[in-house]
């Protein structure tokens, strides 16, 4: 997979430490059912960005979808806490909860998806945030009697613990990722000890 950064202003030279960073993204080992692709990046919200989309897809089905951007900063961002940013978008098909407690819990639940998979893979972060959204659909008239269907959305964004004196290294951030997408899309995780084989990245024309 190859990672094109989108930077600001035009004609802005790309500091080392985001060279660095969009390097490491490439190298993140996702799981087989993890389609991952470069896409545009924003180029409003900060200097420099680059950006990834990808799928869950299983026995071709698409499952789970999401995009994770990387934002920098050299001059550092308050409301960051650092000068990089990951910012997380992940959504799935889910069973509808019939009890409002039982919903409650499911959003909780699915925040824990990203933490630990944050921890797991051993990717340092300060400043997290995010929101968790259930939509539920049910049907009414000539549809009653379908049954109702729901997503979950996780919206998460957090700032990598970068170490000054080492190059950056994002990868375990993007494999985090890609875990939150396969938990959200129902996939069982991977048993211990069992190695995850890289991701069919560039099937999309990369």
């Amino acid at each position: 997979m190859v990672v094109g950064p989108q930077t600001r202003p035009e004609g802005a030279a790309e500091p080392s430490a985001f060279r660095e960073a969009v390097a490491s993204l490439a190298a993140a080992r996702l799981r087989p059912e993890v389609l991952c692709e470069e896409m545009p990046a924003p180029t409003r919200i900060a200097p420099h960005a680059a950006a990834l989309s990808a799928d869950v897809t299983v026995d071709g089905v698409d499952v789970g979808t999401g995009r994770l951007v990387v934002l920098h900063d050299p001059a550092g961002n308050d409301a960051w806490d650092g000068t990089f940013r990951c910012v997380a978008y992940v959504r799935a098909d889910t069973e509808p909860e019939t009890e409002s407690d039982e919903a409650q819990l499911f959003c909780a639940a699915a925040w824990s998806w990203l933490t630990d998979a944050l921890e797991d893979a051993g990717a340092s972060h300060v400043a997290i945030s995010g929101t968790v959204t259930r939509v539920v659909t049910e049907s009414f008239g000539a549809m009653t009697g379908e049954p109702p269907t729901a997503q979950v959305e996780l919206r998460a964004s957090w700032t990598p613990a970068v170490d000054d004196d080492a190059p950056v290294d994002l990868r375990a951030h993007v494999e985090a990722w890609g875990e939150v997408l396969c938990a959200a899309a129902g996939l069982p995780p991977v048993p211990e000890g069992v190695a995850v084989l890289p991701s069919r990245r560039g099937q999309r024309g990369l």
